[in-house]
């Protein structure tokens, strides 16, 4: 009987140290952690439950029969961050470059149907490049099934893809189907086709980073919600974005401990917003105010400035933020803006994450620019998933609330349930001057009647008060309260409920 547990000892350290000491070397040498230890920063001590560690590929062409590694280049099993499950596989770069194969695929899939089965996210480290050539079409449909499985988890139970390496062809696209992304400094990339390919096809010469490095695609293409300076820091930061969500669509959001009272009040708000209404503000500055402890996890900070999304918690429980940004654009809605913000919303309405909106929009950016590049749908997008969205969605207008973004910053008008207001909230169709110069557009050249119909119209418009007299505005809030009005109407809302039509899917303005 020893000898047989000797056995079993020996075949599963080798199989942990996968493509052997030299390659795990050369990992450690381009500052990058093993897929091995990836894990065990990510997940709780001990935690960790391989699955399929002795599984090996069964591809002969091309020789790869002579070269087979224990585990195919995945590692794949479950564990516990905080206590709560969560699913996982880690692609091994010291085994085939962490290339994915048939078998590979097959540990990766028994991971998803396992999580999607049981109720628990998946997280996936992928540090890999590409498809298998040596085995043709067997990768590509080992891509195809994992891709499948993308699909039928969205909405089902969390997915987050953290790009720790090269990440090339097939393997983006898994990634690309996830609820977020989350890359490393200097040492991961994204793209279809490498540099040396891009060369050959259109003559253009970049280098990796250039092509899909982490800056391009936080703050450019935004495919990546966020990048960290190194593996650890990223995979810290993951434990810590773990704590906000729920496990899966079933569950609500978790709640946790939290020494910060719901009666709290912020002075501070109370000069907040500025006496000039073309001066800006720093709308973080609320969010982190209002949530527990001042912890806010941002989504895609780096793109779309203008507004603001992320987690927090309200009384130890899970919100979503979206705000308008008066720093960056003045807050302006433009297409970005509001693509960025409908898949945040649409995600916390699959995972029944209530949504609290602070407004300060003075409306959709005009220009060529934004109308040949489909600002008309993109605003579509998040008009479309404001009103979808069944979660208890509160909304505080700060400043101000112009046009058609009023609308679609979560008014009443597309189902939000409590909409607050502070004082200093101006809720009109646009700005005075703007709205005079058009009203009383033969007064505009003498200076003094401009100016007082500019008062006039200032006075009568430009306040929360005609809104919240047709109930648009359920209440004009002290801004050093706001805390503790959010806190009562998320509890008020706590069961709420809305019927759904039949239907087998909506067609949202993609």
């Amino acid at each position: 009987m020893k000898h047989i547990l000797f056995e079993l000892d020996a075949r599963r350290e080798r199989a942990r140290l996968g493509g052997g000491e030299r390659r795990i070397e050369a990992q450690h040498a381009r500052g990058k952690l093993t897929a091995r230890e990836r894990l065990e920063v990510l997940l709780d001590p001990n935690s960790f439950e391989e699955f399929d560690m002795f599984v090996e590929h069964r591809n002969s062409d091309f020789g790869a029969d002579k070269n087979v590694i224990p585990g195919d280049g995945v590692v794949t099993g479950w564990g516990t961050i905080n206590g709560r499950m969560v699913y996982v596989y880690a692609k091994d770069f010291t085994v085939f470059g962490g290339s994915l194969s048939e078998t590979h695929a097959q540990k990766i899939c028994k991971i998803q149907d396992m999580a999607m089965q049981n109720g628990a996210p998946v997280i996936g480290l992928l540090d890999a490049g590409g498809a298998r050539i040596q085995e043709g079409v067997g990768s590509l449909g080992g891509y195809g099934e994992v891709f499948k499985r993308n699909v039928l988890a969205s909405g089902v139970i969390p997915q987050i893809s953290v790009i720790m390496g090269p990440c090339a062809g097939g393997d983006v696209y898994s990634p690309a189907m996830t609820d977020f992304i989350f890359m490393v400094r200097d040492t991961s990339y994204m793209f279809v086709t490498g540099p040396d390919v891009v060369k050959t096809v259109t003559n253009e010469v970049v280098t990796a980073e250039e092509l899909g490095g982490a800056k391009v695609h936080t703050s450019k293409s935004s495919v990546a919600d966020g990048a960290y300076e190194n593996d650890v820091i990223a995979l810290e930061e993951m434990r810590r974005l773990y704590d906000f969500l729920p496990l899966s669509n079933r569950e609500k959001p978790p709640v946790w401990p939290s020494a910060d009272t719901a009666t709290r009040e912020e002075p501070s708000l109370d000069t907040l917003v500025p006496e000039n209404p073309n001066k800006p503000y720093d709308m973080r500055e609320l969010i982190t105010k209002i949530a527990d402890e001042g912890d806010f996890f941002e989504i895609g900070g780096a793109f779309a400035r203008n507004i603001l999304t992320g987690f927090g918690r309200i009384e130890g429980s899970t919100v979503g933020f979206v705000a308008n940004q008066p720093m960056v654009l003045a807050g302006v809605l433009d297409s970005d803006a509001s693509r960025k913000a409908a898949r945040f919303v649409r995600f916390c309405d699959a995972f029944n994450i209530p949504l609290v909106t602070f407004v300060d929009v003075p409306g959709f950016l005009p220009g060529t620019a934004q109308e040949y590049g489909g600002l008309i749908k993109h605003g579509a997008k998040l008009l479309f998933a404001f009103t979808e969205a069944t979660v208890p969605k509160v909304t505080v207008i700060t400043r101000k609330a112009f046009g058609g973004a009023y609308d679609v910053m979560a008014s009443k008008h597309i189902r939000a349930d409590v909409n607050y207001a502070w004082p200093t909230a101006q809720i009109a169709v646009m700005g005075a001057k703007g709205a005079v110069e058009i009203i009383f557009r033969e007064e505009a050249k003498d200076a003094e009647k401009l100016a007082a119909r500019t008062k006039e119209y200032e006075d009568r418009f430009l306040n929360p008060f005609i809104a919240a007299s047709r109930g648009y505005i359920d209440e004009v809030i002290q801004p050093r309260g706001t805390r503790f009005r959010v806190a009562r109407a998320l509890r008020m809302l706590k069961n709420k409920q809305v019927p759904a039509l039949w239907k087998k899917h909506d067609n949202i303005p993609l």
